[in-house]
Formats: C-alpha cells, structure tokens, sequence
C-alpha cells in the first residue's frame, strides 16, 4: 500500500529489489520475478540489470532518474543469481555520482518535504468529483520518464564507457528468430545466440532493462525488421491469465506500433524459483520457433508430465570450454567452503588477468546442509548465470557425500577429482563407493586425496 502512495505523491524513490518467489502452494526463498510483477500497478518505474555490475550501474542511473522525474524506482535483479553471485564490478566513484546528480534536483526534492514553516496539504481523501482528474494528471510525469532514462543512461556513458539502453538488441542484425527476455537469463540467452550465428543461424534477443513504464517507441525501433517468430519469457506464471505480463505488454506494444509484416509471437515460462536456466534450453527455445506451429505458453527447464506445457531439451549440449577452470566443490554449510573459495575469487580476480566468477547453492535449510560452490576462471568476461554442468576440476570435502550424492555427475571426461578422505592413501580406493570407482574409470579422472581434517 505504501507503494501505491509513494508513487501517487511522485516522490523520489529508489527501491533495491533482489527478486524473489512468493509463497504460493509452497514457500520459496529462490528468484525469480513473481514479487516484482505484482507491483506493476503501483506506478513505481521498473528498471532491470542482468549482472552484479547492471545492478550496481541501475542503481546510479535510477537514482538519477527519479529525482529529475519525480517518480519512483525499482532497481530490479534477480535474487540468488545476481545478489548473491560473486563478480568483478567496477565501482562508480563519488566524483561520477555527484556528476550524475542534479543539485536542481536534489534541492526540489528537498523543498518538498513537509516543513511547518512552509504548510502543504499531501495525502488527502478525494470525492467521485475530482478523483478521476487527478489520476490522469500524473500522466505527464509517467510519459517523460522513458526520455530521462535514456538522457541519464547517456550521461552514464559518458563519465564511464558503459553503454546501456532501455532496450538492447544483440545478435544477427537481419534475425528471424528473436527471444525477448529480463533480468539475469540474458547471460545464458547471449552465449548461445553468439553460438547459433557462428553455425550460421540468423538469431538474437532483446533484452529489456526499462519495463515500466514501457515505451512502445524505444521497443519498436530496437527491433530488427526481419524478425518473423518472437518467444517472450517470462520468470513468473500469472494463473489464469491469457498469457505472462511481459509476453502481454509485448504483444500490445507489436500492435501500437510495427508497421511490417506481424512476427507470430509465443510466450513461455522459465527459472521459477531458481530454476536452472542454460544455453541448452534457450537452443531448445530457438529449435521451438523454427517449428510452423510453435507452442504456446510453454514452460523450459522442468518436464511437466502432468499438463504437458514443456519442452524437450538437450541436456548434454553445453557451452562451458570456453572457461579455463570450472569448478565444483560440494561442502557442509558453515564448514569454511564457500569462504574459501570466495578468497580464491578475489585472489584470482585481483593478482591475475582472469576473469573470475563464483555462485553458491544453498540448501534453504542453511548450516548442516549441502553446500555447492560453483567457481569459473576464463579469459573472458563471464556471462554464464547457470550453474557449471561440464566441470575439468572437483572437489568433495566430506567422504560420506560419496554415499549420498553423484558428486561426479558433471564432472567432464579427464577432469581433476579431490577427495577430502579420513583414511590412509593406499586404503581409499576401496572404501569408494562402486558407482564412484566406475565414474573415476570411465571419465579418465585424475584423483587426488587429502586427509585435509587430519592437516587441519
């Protein structure tokens, strides 16, 4: 409710989201964009990153926004995959953030706070009479806004090298085949459009940072002309509804404003709750559109064999060579694991010239459970926002997860295994699990063990 009061007034407000599952038929503490597509009707703008630096640079360019607006933000990112992923960020210093900021601004904002010296009547109680005029009289600040995103993402650009829009298209500049996608699954959508248009298909996605309010002009004109077949996804499911908020807004915006021949247009459902999203899915949602009748309202990432809305994937097509290290370490919570492998991230980031990234799978249940630390080095910058399913290196910190878990599942054929172990050397291998000797045998690994406990 304050929401809705804080955007009625136009207050300036930034509001830093990382967005999570309600609680439905269940309760979730994972990602995905439920929470925040249930307050596109508040009135508050919607600004989404991809990545912690998008995360860190909306939040400037939000802030910049919304004190010349005079509307509030959203500075959306996905929770788990964003907020809690480890990554290089440049920071924006305090010289560019007062470069950023208006001082006009910033004194207009302050003249409007409620001051007996100056009386101002706000939040008063209005009659059928002229409530309705009222309404519509904000629209002029909501029409403006797309305008003074763009105006602070290109000062943004200006003080930094870092070029953002409110609608970014990557891929084949005469694409047939588009996805249109928010928030951190552009990453694996990116990776696999870049691998598609070297085998010679003609893809791309566009990538929607400013979701409200929408501007049907800025969507239109970043859209190639060629495009014939559009999947729309969506990280929420809205029952009962023709089809999800954003595959909705994109089908109303096609018909205000494409003057070529009319792309068809599915939506689809992804990533809720966390839900693994890869490059094998995003092929898989390519595959779908070449199709002459591509399903409608799909779901990606699960197989649901009760209401039959998901599509078949390829689960061992995977992208992952092109990192030089990617690491699997499967830990205790509250063992030292995760904190370990945080200060090889920084030490890799900060002496060499890698690239480096480190995502963390908590079980909900926190300390005594699995912990898995998912670390990639490469000589690239990283857009890989999914868990490593091709591992050359991993490590398992506790003998009896060799009972319980596949720990070499996805370990890559000739991969390094190290195995925290509480025997002598000559012993282990027949203690191992049988499963485990084979896996060892069959994928080449090299095997090293520790008894790490007793070095401790």
């Amino acid at each position: 409710p304050n929401m809705y009061k804080i955007a009625g007034e136009l207050t300036p407000t930034v509001f830093h989201i990382a967005a999570r599952a309600l609680a439905t038929h269940a309760l979730s503490i994972f990602g995905d964009h439920s929470d925040v597509m249930a307050v596109r009707s508040t009135g508050f703008a919607m600004l989404f990153g991809s990545s912690p630096q998008e995360a860190h640079d909306m939040a400037m360019i939000a802030t910049a926004a919304t004190l010349k607006a005079s509307v509030p933000f959203l500075n959306i990112f996905d929770g788990f995959r964003t907020s809690h992923e480890l990554n290089e960020v440049k920071i924006i210093p305090d010289s560019l953030i007062r470069a950023m900021i208006d001082e006009a601004d910033v004194a207009r904002h302050r003249d409007r706070s409620l001051n007996p010296a100056n009386p101002f009547i706000r939040g008063t109680a209005q009659n059928p009479d002229v409530y309705f005029q009222s309404r519509e009289a904000c629209n002029q600040y909501h029409w403006q806004v797309p305008a003074l995103v763009e105006d602070a993402m290109q000062k943004f650009e200006g003080l930094t090298g870092r070029s953002y829009k409110l609608f970014e298209y990557y891929g084949h500049p005469e694409a047939e085949r588009i996805i249109i996608i928010m928030g951190s699954g552009a990453g694996a959508v990116q990776e696999t459009v870049e691998y598609l248009n070297a085998t010679g298909a003609k893809v791309g996605y566009l990538h929607v940072h400013l979701y409200r309010p929408f501007s049907v002009k800025h969507f239109i004109d970043a859209l190639p002309r060629t495009v014939q077949k559009i999947a729309v996804l969506d990280r929420c499911k809205e029952t009962g509804a023709i089809g999800e908020p954003l595959y909705m807004d994109v089908i109303n915006a096609l018909h205000a404003g494409w003057e070529a021949p009319m792309p068809k247009v599915i939506g689809g459902r992804y990533g809720l709750a966390s839900k693994e999203f890869s490059p094998a899915m995003v092929k898989a949602i390519y595959d779908e559109l070449q199709k002459e009748a591509p399903k409608k309202g799909f779901t990606i990432g699960i197989e649901d064999d009760v209401t039959f809305t998901s599509l078949p994937y390829d689960k061992n097509f995977s992208l992952e060579a092109q990192h030089l290290f990617r690491g699997l370490f499967f830990g205790l919570g509250a063992d030292g694991t995760v904190s370990a492998n945080k200060n090889t991230i920084k030490i890799i980031g900060e002496v060499t010239e890698h690239h480096a990234q480190g995502y963390f799978v908590y079980d909900s249940k926190k300390s005594g459970s699995l912990t898995v630390s998912h670390l990639r080095f490469s000589e690239q910058p990283i857009r890989s926002t999914y868990l490593i399913n091709s591992a050359n290196f991993v490590a398992c910190h506790h003998f009896n997860y060799l009972e319980k878990y596949d720990v070499l599942k996805d370990a890559e054929k000739g991969a390094t295994f190290l195995l925290n172990a509480p025997y002598n050397t000559e012993d282990v291998w027949d203690r191992l699990p049988k499963k485990i000797q084979e896996e060892i045998l069959h994928k080449e690994l090299k095997f090293f063990v520790v008894n790490a406990s007793k070095v401790a």
